[in-house]
């Protein structure tokens, strides 16, 4: 009985754990349709709270350097993730075992998702290698994306009947002891956006006309600038909230699963990075995206990009521009930032856009393909 290809991803985290978690999501999926995974990473402490039972079929191991390639069983697809630049010593390795066994090396650079113009026109592409122990192979770019023309996004076979299941009362009750009152939903995952404040203050704000919410703030960075901002509002106003009209609830860390079923029973997700952009579509609930920052300001294209292919209505684009402080839109209220929330008018744009990608073929079955 033949069994399925052994692929060896290279994972190197840089911040914010974006990296191992689509590399995780990649190596769990695989192994879901009987591949064989080796995930290695260079630090995989985030995987005890991200994914902690693990998967069958896949191994995490430790990047160290030199990597220790003795006894080793060779691999059949090579991938590193987002440019980590597999080590040499295992590029070497893999190198003289296919030679041995006449297989044809299969080496894949997965990139960064992306809605900009060159994912489709560089998805796919051969790269030569000219130096070092791999000198002579080709690499094979893959380019996740929102069109038919890249690799597609990372999606589970069965999302759509978990989804179809999903018990929300059951779920906030059990998993974070929540019997809700009539109150909306709303999901804070994020850096530590400058608009945040104003954020907060315009939900306070809605909870004194009769638009209750509460906020549910994920652990880590989130929680810290959340709490910052309360603890200078307090000392300067303290009676900006004090009939709760705005209500907040801090969540521990959640595991890849349990962030999906967050989504899923909130009417509005704020996210940030790649993984959670990708989830959030899933979710088909109004979401506003955080983009990671760059130097050079080459986040404000991609954020331009994505709403372009997400056809957002210019109330979710103003929204998004504040939110990412690439301008202040005329729309916004006097003395912010931060225009109103329009969740009609996002839940459309949103749940059209992921009609469209469900119809398109998930990045894992385009993946094998490259194998």
């Amino acid at each position: 009985m033949k069994t399925g290809n052994l692929w060896d991803i290279f994972c190197k985290v840089i911040d914010n754990f974006g990296d191992i978690g689509v590399c995780w999501r990649l190596s769990a999926s695989l192994a879901a349709r009987g591949e064989r995974v080796r995930l290695w990473v260079d630090d995989a402490s985030a995987l005890a709270w991200m994914a902690p039972e693990g998967a069958n079929g896949v191994e995490v191991r430790l990047w160290t350097r030199p990597i220790a390639t003795q006894g080793l069983p060779m691999g059949d697809i090579l991938i590193e993730a987002f440019g980590c630049e597999i080590a040499p010593e295992f590029i070497a390795f893999y190198i003289s075992k296919t030679k041995t066994s006449g297989k044809k090396p299969v080496w894949i650079n997965l990139e960064y998702l992306s809605a900009e113009g060159y994912a489709e026109r560089s998805h796919g592409l051969p790269s030569p290698v000219m130096t070092g122990p791999g000198a002579g192979l080709t690499k094979r770019f893959f380019y996740p994306g929102f069109s038919a023309k890249t690799g597609g996004l990372l999606r589970e076979p069965d999302l759509e009947a978990r989804q179809a299941a999903f018990d929300r009362p059951a779920w906030l009750q059990r998993q974070l002891g929540l019997t809700c009152q009539g109150e909306r939903l709303v999901s804070l995952f994020c850096y530590e956006p400058a608009a945040l404040g104003e954020l907060l203050d315009q939900l306070a704000a809605a909870g004194q006309t009769g638009q209750r919410t509460r906020l549910l703030v994920t652990a880590g960075r989130a929680t810290a600038a959340v709490k910052a901002y309360i603890l200078n509002k307090n000392s300067l106003n303290p009676s900006w909230n004090k009939d709760s009209s705005l209500l907040f609830s801090y969540l521990p860390t959640l595991t890849q699963y349990e962030f999906d079923h967050l989504l899923w029973a909130c009417e509005l997700n704020f996210v940030r990075g790649e993984d959670s952009l990708v989830r959030a579509l899933w979710a088909g609930k109004p979401f506003v995206w955080q983009i990671y920052p760059q130097h050079d300001d080459a986040h404000h294209h991609k954020l331009e990009a994505f709403l372009d292919m997400l056809a957002a209505p210019a109330s979710l684009r103003a929204f998004h521009r504040a939110w990412n402080k690439l301008d202040t839109p005329p729309e916004a209220a006097p003395g912010s930032g931060l225009p109103p929330l329009a969740l009609p008018e996002w839940q459309a744009a949103i749940s059209t856009a992921r009609s469209r990608l469900l119809q398109q073929d998930d990045l894992v079955t385009q993946i094998m393909r490259f194998s």
